[in-house]
């Protein structure tokens, strides 16, 4: 019973990204999703980067790049001041 719902959730996967891949704007609105979500973890790795100097880390995972992705720099800057009042 659990392949067959494995096998229906990846043929829908499938069909999901062929009817993405088809519209246009689809494409590009997913170009640019992708875009944001490779910014914000280039941007937690390079404060990760300077953990050597400032002994401050913030963990790279999905809740930290979700966001990062949604607010953009305010939201780093959220996560490091929730880092440096809370801990």
């Amino acid at each position: 019973m659990n392949w067959f719902f494995m096998g229906m959730f990846l043929v829908s996967s499938l069909l999901l990204v062929l009817l993405l891949l088809r519209n246009r704007h689809a494409r590009r609105w997913s170009s640019y999703v992708l875009l944001h979500i490779v910014v914000a973890a280039i941007l937690l790795y390079a404060i990760n980067l300077l953990s050597v100097y400032t002994d401050f880390r913030i963990p790279i995972n999905v809740p930290t790049v979700a966001s990062v992705v949604v607010l953009g720099v305010p939201g780093l800057l959220m996560l490091m001041a929730m880092k440096w009042f809370l801990l």
